[in-house]
Protein backbone atom coordinates (compact mmCIF):
# COMPACT_ATOMS: atom_id res chain seq x y z
CA UNK A 1 0.00 0.00 0.00
CA UNK A 2 1.20 3.63 -0.77
CA UNK A 3 0.48 6.42 1.14
CA UNK A 4 1.16 10.10 0.53
CA UNK A 5 2.14 11.60 4.36
CA UNK A 6 2.61 15.09 3.30
CA UNK A 7 4.26 17.61 0.97
CA UNK A 8 6.24 20.42 1.95
CA UNK A 9 8.35 23.30 -0.24
CA UNK A 10 7.35 21.32 -3.29
CA UNK A 11 9.61 18.38 -2.19
CA UNK A 12 7.84 14.99 -1.13
CA UNK A 13 7.04 12.34 0.96
CA UNK A 14 5.71 8.82 0.59
CA UNK A 15 5.61 5.55 2.12
CA UNK A 16 5.30 2.02 0.14
CA UNK A 17 5.19 -1.32 2.02
CA UNK A 18 7.22 0.13 4.81
CA UNK A 19 9.71 2.29 2.77
CA UNK A 20 9.61 6.35 3.33
CA UNK A 21 11.27 8.42 0.67
CA UNK A 22 11.78 12.18 1.34
CA UNK A 23 12.30 14.27 -1.58
CA UNK A 24 13.46 18.10 -0.66
CA UNK A 25 14.31 19.99 -4.35
CA UNK A 26 15.69 23.24 -4.55
CA UNK A 27 16.92 25.62 -7.95
CA UNK A 28 20.34 25.84 -8.38
CA UNK A 29 21.07 29.49 -9.72
CA UNK A 30 24.46 29.64 -9.85
CA UNK A 31 24.58 26.82 -12.46
CA UNK A 32 21.54 28.32 -14.50
CA UNK A 33 21.57 30.33 -17.39
CA UNK A 34 17.66 31.69 -17.81
CA UNK A 35 18.32 33.50 -21.01
CA UNK A 36 19.73 29.91 -22.28
CA UNK A 37 16.87 28.34 -20.84
CA UNK A 38 19.17 25.92 -18.87
CA UNK A 39 17.94 25.62 -15.53
CA UNK A 40 19.68 23.51 -13.23
CA UNK A 41 17.84 21.33 -10.21
CA UNK A 42 18.79 19.20 -7.16
CA UNK A 43 17.18 16.97 -4.63
CA UNK A 44 18.12 15.40 -1.87
CA UNK A 45 16.87 11.84 -1.25
CA UNK A 46 16.65 10.08 1.73
CA UNK A 47 15.27 6.56 2.14
CA UNK A 48 14.11 5.29 5.52
CA UNK A 49 13.17 1.55 5.78
CA UNK A 50 10.58 1.51 8.23
CA UNK A 51 10.58 -2.03 8.19
CA UNK A 52 11.32 -5.02 10.81
CA UNK A 53 13.68 -6.46 8.00
CA UNK A 54 17.04 -5.46 6.01
CA UNK A 55 15.63 -3.82 2.19
CA UNK A 56 17.76 -3.13 -0.92
CA UNK A 57 17.36 -0.60 -3.44
CA UNK A 58 18.23 -1.97 -6.78
CA UNK A 59 16.81 0.31 -9.39
CA UNK A 60 15.28 3.27 -9.95
CA UNK A 61 13.21 4.84 -12.30
CA UNK A 62 12.31 8.27 -12.87
CA UNK A 63 9.17 10.68 -14.90
CA UNK A 64 10.50 13.79 -15.28
CA UNK A 65 7.78 16.36 -17.05
CA UNK A 66 8.93 19.86 -18.26
CA UNK A 67 6.59 23.38 -18.30
CA UNK A 68 6.49 22.42 -22.45
CA UNK A 69 4.35 18.86 -21.10
CA UNK A 70 7.91 17.24 -22.81
CA UNK A 71 8.41 13.98 -21.16
CA UNK A 72 11.84 12.17 -20.24
CA UNK A 73 11.91 8.92 -18.72
CA UNK A 74 15.51 7.62 -17.18
CA UNK A 75 15.97 4.11 -15.58
CA UNK A 76 19.55 2.42 -13.87
CA UNK A 77 20.69 0.08 -11.51
CA UNK A 78 20.10 1.50 -8.25
CA UNK A 79 21.38 5.27 -6.96
CA UNK A 80 24.38 6.94 -7.45
CA UNK A 81 26.41 3.97 -8.23
CA UNK A 82 25.13 2.00 -5.04
CA UNK A 83 22.91 -0.68 -4.21
CA UNK A 84 22.52 0.21 -0.85
CA UNK A 85 21.11 -1.83 1.76
CA UNK A 86 19.14 -0.29 4.54
CA UNK A 87 18.96 -1.85 8.38
CA UNK A 88 15.68 -1.43 10.19
CA UNK A 89 14.96 1.97 11.07
CA UNK A 90 18.26 3.20 9.29
CA UNK A 91 17.81 5.68 6.24
CA UNK A 92 20.38 6.18 3.04
CA UNK A 93 20.83 9.82 1.64
CA UNK A 94 22.14 11.42 -1.14
CA UNK A 95 21.57 13.89 -3.73
CA UNK A 96 21.59 14.41 -7.33
CA UNK A 97 20.59 17.19 -10.13
CA UNK A 98 18.30 17.28 -13.04
CA UNK A 99 18.38 19.93 -15.89
CA UNK A 100 15.50 21.26 -17.57
CA UNK A 101 15.10 24.02 -20.40
CA UNK A 102 12.18 25.38 -18.44
CA UNK A 103 11.86 27.00 -15.42
CA UNK A 104 9.61 24.77 -13.75
CA UNK A 105 8.99 20.99 -14.28
CA UNK A 106 7.60 17.91 -11.88
CA UNK A 107 9.86 14.12 -11.05
CA UNK A 108 7.93 11.30 -9.80
CA UNK A 109 9.14 8.29 -10.12
CA UNK A 110 9.44 4.29 -8.20
CA UNK A 111 12.67 3.01 -6.55
CA UNK A 112 13.00 -1.19 -7.10
CA UNK A 113 13.27 -2.37 -3.20
CA UNK A 114 14.66 -6.13 -2.86
CA UNK A 115 13.41 -7.66 0.52
CA UNK A 116 15.21 -9.72 2.59
CA UNK A 117 13.69 -12.80 1.21
CA UNK A 118 14.47 -11.50 -2.55
CA UNK A 119 10.85 -10.33 -3.56
CA UNK A 120 10.57 -6.55 -5.37
CA UNK A 121 8.05 -4.37 -5.25
CA UNK A 122 8.05 -0.96 -6.13
CA UNK A 123 8.16 2.10 -3.76
CA UNK A 124 6.96 5.39 -4.83
CA UNK A 125 8.73 8.29 -5.15
CA UNK A 126 5.92 11.14 -5.01
CA UNK A 127 5.84 13.72 -7.39
CA UNK A 128 7.67 16.86 -6.60
CA UNK A 129 8.09 20.40 -8.00
CA UNK A 130 11.44 22.07 -9.83
CA UNK A 131 10.64 25.81 -9.64
CA UNK A 132 12.54 28.52 -9.97
CA UNK A 133 12.28 32.16 -9.41
CA UNK A 134 11.72 32.70 -13.26
CA UNK A 135 8.74 30.26 -13.57
CA UNK A 136 5.80 32.13 -14.06
CA UNK A 137 7.62 34.75 -16.12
Amino acid sequence: MTQTIATKAYGSDMVTAGVRVRVKPHYIANRSNPADNRFLFAYSITITNETTRAVRVIARRWHIVDADGQTHEVEGPGVVGQQPRIMPGESFEYSSTCPLTTPWGTMEGAYTIEDADGATFPARIGRFYLVSPHAGT
